[in-house]
């Protein structure tokens, strides 16, 4: 199989450079610092842990509502490339505001973390559906794959920059490391913006135009500004027909909520990402927290967290590569065996080095069972679906991010142990592993019932 890059797929897996940053400077890396040491300052570590469970817990909810909806709208007006840009937007300013934010404000930290969170989940629910407009079926795996290793190597590298802020802040005449990790915040914001300009200038959604087209047009009649076509529609008939596809994605999404349970090979998958990647999803945004909690310092926990991005960009390519050889399914299922025994370890740790092990664990598996279960989604789902099935996909996701960090801070906050807590998410990726078996390794791509 041909490993050639295109233009337009290059420029779509730049947007996982972009907004990796937020992932690893803002969620992984100094928000949870700052909301423990600054925002909740004086407060006992477990209630702090409990706090940013139940803002990661809401931030997820509210993407896990809304997303099958913005789907169905994306695809029915032909304009995922579009929601994408404005979910970026949302985040990229939510994330410049929390620079401004004083000690002790955990609340307005909170909700504007809240919103930061949700721009950058919606985003990934339209990033995610434009695999198919950039990629085949023979290609997807390693196209995706691709994404997510720029993905590490590009936030990595953000991330080492903001580490060095934080480790040496007189170097960047900064004050404190509290000052640089609030800085931080503003470089995402200005990397998030200026990489996504690829996508925009040279991602085109392959189906968009067609379907706007059949619905507008007759079959026979050209797109506007083609030869032998009529003028363009005015202002009002545009707009009355982006409100037809308004309508027309929310039936969608009505039609496929009812059904969705006749794409059996999509739902089984469905049931077991829902479990596995909770506790992928809870270790990422937790376990920095987990790390302050046993009582390592900040910036050997950051460290640590930096060595993952560049583990996971050759695993991550690694994986792909290895689906290639025994399938997807293989690849994810070996992915959910390295999680639980990050699991296991996490829960024995007791000194600095040993979360640098598990560190190189997560940045093993993490990449490899994100890019596979993505693509390996993308192959049994309508084509012409994309951006809606993809919605209930992160749906999946982000109600599985509901429930994690919720139970990771309320087993320590009600045992005193938070080392409990790291051990109960080898259930979830039991039961995941368990409905992933289920799943066929080869199925060709759904039709539509």
């Amino acid at each position: 199989m041909s490993r050639r890059i295109d233009r337009p797929a290059a420029a779509w897996a730049l947007y996982d450079w972009a907004n990796s940053a937020f992932s690893t400077t803002v969620l992984a890396g100094f928000f949870p610092v700052l909301f423990k040491q600054y925002w909740s300052a004086g407060v006992e570590a477990t209630e702090s842990s409990f706090r940013l469970g139940v803002a990661n817990s809401v931030s997820s909810l509210a993407i896990a509502l809304m997303a099958p909806a913005l789907g169905a709208i994306a695809d029915a007006g032909g304009s995922r490339k579009r929601f994408l840009l404005a979910g970026a937007a949302i985040g990229i300013v939510a994330t410049t505001a929390l620079f401004f934010v004083p000690s002790g404000s955990w609340e307005t930290a909170a909700v504007l973390f809240v919103i930061a969170v949700f721009g950058f989940s919606a985003s990934i629910v339209f990033y995610d559906a434009l695999l198919l407009d950039v990629s085949t079926p023979e290609t997807s795996d390693f196209v995706s794959s691709y994404g997510f290793a720029l993905g590490y190597l590009g936030g990595g590298v953000l991330f080492a920059i903001n580490i060095l802020m934080y480790r040496m802040p007189e170097r960047f005449g900064l004050s404190d490391p509290t000052a640089a990790a609030r800085w931080s915040f503003l470089a995402v914001a200005v990397w998030w913006a200026l990489f996504s300009i690829p996508l925009i200038r040279n991602v085109r959604e392959r189906g968009s135009a067609h379907n706007a087209a059949r619905r507008v047009l007759s079959p026979v009649t050209p797109p506007p500004g083609a030869a032998g076509a009529p003028p363009a529609p005015p202002a009002a008939g545009r707009s009355e027909a982006r409100r037809a596809a308004l309508l027309d994605g929310l039936r969608a999404l009505a039609d496929t909520f009812k059904n969705i349970r006749r794409h059996r090979v999509a739902f089984m998958f469905l049931l077991g990402y829902w479990f596995y990647i909770d506790g992928v999803h809870t270790i990422v945004r937790m376990g920095l927290d987990y790390g302050l909690s046993l009582g390592f310092s900040a910036g050997t926990l950051i460290t640590a967290l930096l060595a993952i991005q560049f583990i996971g960009f050759p695993a991550t390519l690694a994986f792909g590569r290895l689906a290639e050889r025994v399938g997807a399914k293989t690849g994810i299922l070996i992915a959910i065996a390295i999680y639980i025994l990050v699991c296991i370890w996490g829960y024995r740790i007791r000194s600095a080095w040993e979360f640098f092990v598990l560190a190189g664990g997560m940045g093993l598996a993490q990449g490899g069972i994100n890019s596979l279960s993505r693509s390996f989604y993308s192959r049994r789902i309508p084509a012409d679906e994309s951006a809606q099935f993809f919605g209930y996909y992160n749906t999946i996701g982000r109600f599985s991010a509901v429930l994690g960090p919720w139970v990771m801070g309320a087993v320590g906050l009600a045992t005193g142990n938070p080392r409990l807590s790291m051990l109960a998410l080898i259930a979830f990726f039991l039961v995941g592993g368990f409905f992933l078996l289920r799943v066929p390794a080869v199925e060709p791509r759904e039709a539509r019932p």
